[in-house]
């Protein structure tokens, strides 16, 4: 009982804190996209790139 009551408790952590990541990614992108700068961007390739904030903003997911 215990090892379900467990699991359940880590998957709402982990829930939470991956919102709390989401969020704070958003402000981020808002924030230099407010000042009109830059932000650096890896890809699934391990390669990176500078993307403006503002064209990154429209490719996350809305609040």
């Amino acid at each position: 009982m215990t090892t379900k009551t467990n699991k359940m408790d880590i998957n709402e952590f982990a829930a939470k804190v991956l919102e709390g990541m989401k969020r704070a990614n958003r402000k981020l992108v808002e924030a230099a996209a407010a000042n009109n700068e830059s932000l650096i961007i890896g890809d699934k390739d391990g390669s990176f790139k500078a993307v403006p904030a503002k064209e990154l903003l429209k490719t996350l997911p809305a609040k």
